[in-house]
């Protein structure tokens, strides 16, 4: 067990150090965008234009190889433009099957919130179940199938908030948000004759990745911290002003995020400082809040860190 944390560790600092050559100062958000990785989770990045967004998707599919899809998101995007089309060949005399973008390994879901819903949900069944239903067939997507999607905040002109079930099917959502002056001097220099993302090599497989994900599946977690993660998620749907509380998914998803962080720090058991930190990007989405209390100034990543400063931890 310790050569298999050792070897996966190794593994997870290769790419993020990789990453890191081209997103200068990110080092959290790299940390939580390995950890859905290697989970089995989806990633929402939200932020204003210009922050990095499509920068740290592109630069975690140069860093694996793999296949990488991206789709950018419009009003007049077409569920059939990310599932595939069937298409009548008239020398056969029968119709064949183009797979769509959704077909890949690493599909990148740029400005998803500029979709209408329709298109968006689209990805439900995909990003679930690891498979898309197209003209009554079943068709199997990869076992690597990580979607990294982008997504400015809803008050930009021209976006269409996601719905709770296609927040819910993503594992996190957090910010990049800006960096310090000293770091975006870097950015300067660096992309000063050149972006740094055109000279970016591979460093793993989609072999590594599955190796991963067993990894992740053996760290050990207790059942303190099992029914720790049950009650910060069921605290969420019972405080005022929460219309719609975190779901069981949610749970699922800060255990198997937590695991993946255990072992990304090279342990082969879980900690409550895991959970914590994972805590509010995996929880905050998926929590609706009510218009009133929204107003007010309630948000749900409020709510979320409140709700971990104060519930006991397992001792």
């Amino acid at each position: 067990m310790s050569n298999q944390i050792d070897a996966s560790r190794t593994i997870l600092t290769k790419i993020a150090a990789n990453i890191e050559k081209v997103m200068h100062g990110q080092r959290p958000a790299i940390r939580k965008l390995l950890a859905a990785l290697a989970s089995g989770g989806h990633v929402l990045l939200e932020d204003y234009p210009g922050t990095g967004k499509t920068t740290l998707a592109k630069a975690l599919a140069q860093s694996l190889d793999a296949r990488f899809t991206r789709l950018q998101f419009t009003p007049d995007l077409l569920p059939s433009d990310i599932l595939g089309v069937s298409v009548f060949n008239q020398k056969e005399q029968s119709f064949h099957f183009h797979e769509g973008p959704i077909f890949t390994n690493i599909l990148l879901a740029d400005e998803i919130n500029r979709a209408s819903p329709r298109t968006q949900s689209a990805l439900l069944e995909a990003m679930g179940e690891g498979q898309v239903s197209v003209e009554g067939q079943k068709r199997l997507l990869s076992t690597l199938f990580f979607v990294v999607a982008t997504q400015n905040p809803v008050e930009f002109r021209g976006t269409y908030p996601l719905p709770e079930a296609q927040m819910d099917r993503f594992a996190m959502q957090f910010r990049l948000g800006y960096v310090t002056a000293e770091q975006e001097l870097a950015v300067l220099t660096a992309q000063q004759r050149g972006h740094p993302i055109d000279h970016l090599t591979a460093c793993a497989t989609v072999e590594d990745i599955q190796m991963l994900k067993r990894a992740v599946q053996e760290v050990r977690i207790s059942d303190e911290l099992k029914k720790y993660i049950v009650d910060l998620v069921a605290a969420t749907r019972n405080v005022a002003g929460v219309q719609l509380g975190a779901s069981t998914r949610a749970a699922l998803s800060l255990m198997k995020a937590s695991q993946a962080i255990a072992l990304f720090d090279g342990e082969s058991f879980v900690s409550p400082e895991h959970i914590q930190e994972l805590a509010p990007p995996v929880i905050a989405h998926r929590l609706s809040i009510e218009p009133q209390a929204r107003f007010s100034g309630t948000t749900s990543q409020g709510i979320v860190d409140e709700i971990v400063k104060h519930l006991p931890v397992p001792a």
